[in-house]
């Protein structure tokens, strides 16, 4: 059975061996740039990881893993631009370093591609993985569009919040899950809890993803700071501040989130204060907690041996900063 390392050395090389240029340049370059940004490349761990512990064979898995990988780019790229983020990674973002137009329609492209990715291994469960992969990827764009709405709405909740990062976030890392599962043809028990626990741990992934934006560091975060507070997302930060204040701090809070200055630093600031006041981060770290816990007994109730569990929950583990 293969170690977390191994896992990630596999994927690795998948994509090493993979070219992404071609003709016309001006389109497959951006796919290209994006794709060798690297990142932790989650997804594809996940989805072989999980084909491993069911003993699946990942050789039958690997372009799906791929495939995964390459659409989760898609959706980074055409977010990029819908946020005008300028920073993916640490590096220009595609829409800032060619245009907008090359952006569209190179995400466009990556989404076919990942397509192309699933169909090249044939295999018995090739219609439960296709439909996984096409359910997921709507569900994406759902979670994306409330995202958006959410911008404009003022009574948003944060069971609204969550479930939208459910959509928007979970659902991927759950997805990849459960099609590395049906590669490995686990039972439909087996395959639905671990799907339950990818969507726990995707909202834990999300939620720390919140975290860092308003408190972490650009040179380690890879992207700018204090965006989402700027970009006026109500995160779960926000809404739980909101929840937890007093009117004083509800009006600023409102008001601030109302606005868009050019110079947006002042802003932020303002809205870390609060926040500190209120504690936010010991409370959003509270919540991450009890996710990551209710994934990991998810995965325990999984009717495999512990040892073949091993590697999987090394990565989850990884992917939230904890020790095994």
């Amino acid at each position: 059975m293969k170690t977390a390392k191994e896992i990630q050395d596999t994927v690795k090389e998948l994509f090493e061996k993979e070219s992404f240029i071609q003709q016309p340049k001006e389109l497959y370059d951006p796919i290209d740039y994006t794709l060798a940004l690297g990142g932790k490349r989650l997804r594809p761990t996940l989805l072989l990881a999980s084909c491993e512990m069911f003993g699946g064979d990942i050789c039958l898995a690997a372009s799906a893993a791929v495939g995964i990988e390459v659409f989760h780019n898609f959706t980074l790229l055409h977010d990029d631009l819908m946020d005008k983020s300028p920073l993916r990674r640490g590096k220009e973002t595609v829409y800032r370093r060619w245009n907008e137009n090359i952006a569209i329609l190179s995400g466009d492209t990556m989404f076919a591609l990942a397509y192309r990715y699933f169909l090249r291994q044939w295999h018995p469960n090739m219609e439960a993985i296709l439909k996984t992969f096409t359910e997921t990827a709507i569900g994406v764009c759902d979670g994306q569009q409330y995202d958006m709405n959410f911008e404009s709405q003022s009574d948003v909740s944060i069971a609204d919040y969550m479930k939208m990062i459910e959509l928007k976030t979970a659902i991927l890392l759950a997805g990849a899950m459960k099609i590395g599962a049906l590669y490995a043809e686990a039972s439909e028990k087996d395959i639905d809890t671990l799907y339950r626990a990818g969507i726990s741990i995707g909202l834990a992934f999300q939620l720390q993803d919140d975290l860092l934006d308003a408190y972490g560091d650009v040179a380690v975060f890879g992207k700018q700071t204090g965006t989402d507070i700027k970009d006026n997302k109500k995160t779960y930060l926000y809404l739980k501040a909101l929840q937890d204040a007093d009117s004083t701090q509800q009006q600023t809070l409102r008001q601030l989130f109302a606005t868009t200055p050019e110079n947006p630093e002042e802003k932020i600031k303002t809205v870390i204060g609060i926040y500190n006041q209120l504690n936010i981060k010991q409370k959003v770290e509270q919540e991450i907690d009890r996710l990551f816990d209710e994934g990991q007994k998810l995965i325990n109730a999984i009717s495999v041996g512990e040892e073949r569990k091993t590697t999987l929950k090394q990565i989850i583990n990884q992917l939230l900063g904890r020790k095994i």
